[in-house]
Formats: structure tokens, sequence, C-alpha cells
């Protein structure tokens, strides 16, 4: 079967199965493009194609994953979602403390036999989103009081973010944003969408401070250091390196596989891959993959107009959400727009668990895509069906 035979077999919105597509395939030849630059620095005995190779497994395991994810009908994760938050909370603990140290930051476990370790809060984060939907699906009607929306909601953000932000303050911000958007669009009361924000602040000071007295625990001071460059400074030696490739690219870049910077880029592979996309393929290309991500909130948006359940909306809004908004901060850092935070580029950086979990993310997504889809049919076929019938009359 050619692939545009299989294109138009898949169902729900082709729009966003091309936009994996897409996704996929810049991730193969930049990723291609900056391992160059990680045989040179570390000197590995390995060759440009071992990356190559190694991306291509991680995009063909990933597109596997987001293909089982589609299959599953969406309403099965609102089942799943109280047993994976169980799951999570655990695993964020015993990251915190046991957890494998990496960049000063300990938020990977080491996966036993694999030798590949996992990043839990890239678990967490779709676990709480999954959670969050289902309890404005269920309870949005029945939220009247204090405990009716501190347990199901309040309280599950406060937790899982305060328990990522520690190691990970960026995404856990991020998460926290996702979250607060999904309640607030959740119509559910202003008062309560109000504490929610009032707590959130509450709990990263708290955590901020905490690390003026526990640093061991804490990363204050690396916030407090890379806040100071942004704002006092022209930024870390690697934000310089990237306003240098984003400035080379001019408007049509240096051409795949021509880049500089890629070599004195910590990171490139990962953090600044949108500086080296911007070298290589300059400003359009840069908006090219800009265009892709907001793309992809436009077909959301319009799943969610027209999705009947107010699981499939929430999940398939709060999903996308987190992407775009990963996404933006992760080029937003590379021109200097907001200080380092060390996120990767969905479905572009180098494959890991970010890239694996985003797959999963973008497969429930068009899971709902696709019951959409199948209702909308069904609503069209009975429409027409009745025409018949009264014509016939």
């Amino acid at each position: 079967m050619s692939a545009t035979k299989i294109y138009y077999n898949l169902k729900g919105d082709r729009s966003i199965w091309l936009i994996v597509m897409l996704l996929s395939l810049f991730s193969l030849l930049i990723v291609y493009s900056t391992s160059g630059s990680q045989v040179y620095k570390y000197n590995t005995s390995h060759g440009t194609e071992y990356y190559l190779i190694r991306q291509l497994l991680f995009i063909g395991t990933g597109l596997l994953l987001t293909y089982t994810a589609y299959r599953l009908h969406y309403m099965v994760y609102a089942k799943l979602a109280p047993i994976l938050m169980i799951i999570a909370v655990p695993l964020l603990i015993y990251t915190a403390f046991f957890g494998t140290e990496l960049n000063d930051a300990s938020r990977w476990i080491r996966i036993p036999f694999l030798d590949l370790s996992f990043q839990t809060s890239d678990f967490a984060r779709i676990a709480l989103i999954l959670f969050i939907a289902r309890s404005l699906a269920m309870k949005q009607e029945y939220i009247k009081s204090f405990k009716e929306a501190f347990v199901p909601l309040i309280l599950p953000v406060a937790g899982i973010c305060a328990l990522i932000a520690p190691s990970n303050l960026s995404t856990s911000l991020l998460l926290f944003v996702t979250a607060f958007t999904m309640i607030f669009i959740g119509r559910i009361s202003l008062k309560y969408v109000f504490l929610l924000l009032v707590l959130g602040i509450l709990i990263f000071a708290a955590i901020y401070y905490g690390g003026q007295y526990f640093p061991e625990h804490f990363r204050a001071e690396v916030w407090a250091k890379r806040i100071h460059e942004f704002w006092y400074s022209d930024g870390q030696y690697q934000i310089v390196q990237s306003k240098i490739a984003v400035a080379e690219g001019g408007w049509f870049g240096l051409g795949p596989g021509n880049s500089i910077q890629r070599n004195l880029l910590p990171y490139a592979y990962a953090d600044f891959i949108y500086a080296i996309i911007c070298e290589e393929y300059g400003f359009f290309g840069g908006m090219v993959i800009l265009g892709l991500y907001l793309w992809l909130l436009i077909r959301t948006v319009g799943l969610v107009t027209r999705c009947s359940k107010t699981f499939g909306a929430m999940l398939a809004l709060g999903l996308t959400l987190n992407i775009v908004i990963t996404a933006f901060a992760n080029i937003a850092v590379s021109v200097q727009l907001v200080p380092a935070t060390g996120l990767t580029l969905p479905m572009i950086s180098m494959g890991g668990t970010s890239f694996l979990f985003t797959c999963i993310s973008l497969g429930i997504i068009l899971s709902v895509s696709r019951y959409v889809e199948q209702a909308y049919e069904e609503k069209k076929q009975l429409e027409n069906l009745e025409a018949n019938a009264e014509s016939n009359h």
C-alpha cells in the first residue's frame, strides 16, 4: 500500500496526521545535521550514521505509539486517568530522592537492563491532563463548594506541579499554565480559578525561597542566575551562540548540514535545535516550524468546537496546549524572549522520553478527532435519511 493510500485510509483529522509526519521529517533532518557536533565535541566512537539510525528508531517507535493511542477509543483514557495519577505521584517522589542526576538536576530514573533514562515529569504531565479532563467532564455541574473543587481539581494540579518544580521548574510552570487554562475554560467558578492561581504562586514562591536554605534539593541558585543573566546581560553563552545562529541564517539559511554554530552551541540537538533550524533553513524555515505548531492549535480548537463530549474536548485541548506552549517557550529561549529553560522542541529535538510522550499525546488527540469525525458522519447520514423520508412523503 502506498504512502498516499495509507494517509487517506487514516481516520480522524488528516491535517493533524500531516503535521505529525512533517514534524517527524524535520526532526530527522535537523538531528542528523546536529549529530556531527556530538561526534566532534565528545569524541565518541559513534559516527553520524549512529545518531541518524537512533533517531529513525525513535521516530518509528513514536509513530507506533501515536497509532496505538489513536486506535483506542478516547473514553478509555477517562478510565485510565486515576490509575495513571496513582502511578505518577510515587514516581515523582522516587525521582526527587533517588533519581539519576544529569545536568545538575534529578529528573530521571534509570530503566534497568535497557541503559535508558526515563523523565518522570513527561509521564506525570499526561496523567494530570487526563485527570483534569475527567474531573471537568464528571463534576463540572456539581462543583458548588470548596471541597468539591479542591479534591478533583486544585489538589492534583498543585501537588503534581509542586513535585516537579524543584528539579524542573520550567516544565512545572508550563504544566500549571496548561492546567489553569483548562480549568478556566471548563467554566468552573472564578473564585476557585483564582484560588488555584494564588495557591500556585505561593507554592512556587515557597520552592524558590526553600532553595535558599536547602540548595541540595532545590535549584533556586540556577533559576536566579538565569533570570539575572536574562535581564542584566546579553545572556548565557548558549543564548549568545543561539542568537548568532539565528542571525547567520538570514532569510533563506545556509542550507541543510551547513550550520556553523552547531559546533559551538551546547545542546544544539535538543534545547537549542530551533536556532540551528533558523541557521540552516533561514527565517522562512523557522516560520514553517512555528506555523506547524499554530496549525496544530487551530485544528484542535476546531475539533473542540465540534466535540459533543466534555471529556474529549478538554482532553484534546489540554494536550495540544501543553505541546504548543512548550514549543513556543523553546523558540522564545532561542531568540532570548525568556530566560533559558532546558525545554526541548516537541517532536523535533533528539529522541528521548519527551519525544515519545509527545507522540502518545498526539495519538490521543487523533483518537478524539477520529470519533468526532465518526459522530459527525453518522449525524449527517441520519439527516440525509430523514430528508429522503420527508421527500418520499
